[in-house]
């Protein structure tokens, strides 16, 4: 389970998240939705121990990242892309990442060939169009085989193909109870993927619980993003 309770972050006089909580649940794949500078980037940074909150807390598995010793058997992540050195190998990438956490090199190849990679996997990281990044950034994700994923804008650069093919991979991962907190700003699809829905507002967590129940009085995942934010077309209920 992921536990985001009190969360709260400030630089200097601005706020930046006041009193965020939500859990995001084995089992189910977490949609965590909001505008540009709600706040998201901010709360993913300190559940992966990027940063520090002023209050509150964020565990996972009941525990503070920083407080993991192999933090990648337990939590895989993706923010910003694959995170790699545009001069290294896919392969070279990954063996450092299994290295730095204890796990066994024969998931580097394992990992390449689940995201579809193993065809590159001598390519250098600049020669990666934008959607082979995502899936090396992926496969660094996957390669501790955690229980929880936490992963930003994961379809970003993908074709129909990879899309589709994400989706099958996070319905499987939550299939055999593990957690997924995706963040994304496609609508249709974290629609077709998420069980709950958080989303954030200002700094503020304004409405959270099954998709079913965010989206109540809404036609669309859309249409409810922007009645609960303020965007174009609040208020516009169905």
């Amino acid at each position: 389970m992921i536990q985001i309770d009190g969360l709260s972050k400030r630089h200097g006089s601005r706020t930046v998240l006041s009193d965020v909580s939500f859990h995001a649940l084995p089992g189910r794949v977490t949609g965590f939705l909001g505008p540009n500078g709600a706040g998201k980037s901010s709360t993913l940074r300190i559940l992966l121990g990027l940063d520090r909150p002023t209050a509150g807390s964020a565990l996972i598995g009941g525990r503070p990242y920083p407080s993991l010793r192999t933090p990648l058997r337990t939590v895989g992540s993706m923010l910003d892309g694959s995170g790699a050195h545009r001069s290294r190998t896919a392969r070279g990438h990954l063996g450092w990442v299994a290295r730095s956490n204890g796990i066994p090199k024969h998931r580097v190849g394992y990992v390449l060939e689940q995201v579809g990679l193993a065809g590159a996997a001598r390519t250098r990281v600049g020669r990666f169009s934008l959607g082979m990044g995502q899936r090396l950034g992926l496969a660094a994700a996957l390669l501790g085989e955690p229980e929880a994923l936490v992963l930003d804008e994961p379809v970003n650069g993908l074709d129909p193909e990879g899309i589709r093919w994400i989706r099958t991979l996070l319905r499987g991962h939550t299939d055999a109870g593990g957690t997924v907190l995706l963040s994304s700003h496609l609508m249709s699809e974290v629609a077709a993927i998420a069980d709950d829905l958080v989303v954030i507002s200002g700094g503020q967590v304004v409405a959270a619980g099954p998709v079913a129940h965010v989206t109540a009085g809404y036609a669309t995942l859309e249409d409810a993003f922007f009645g609960l934010t303020g965007g174009p077309g609040a208020g516009e209920e169905r």
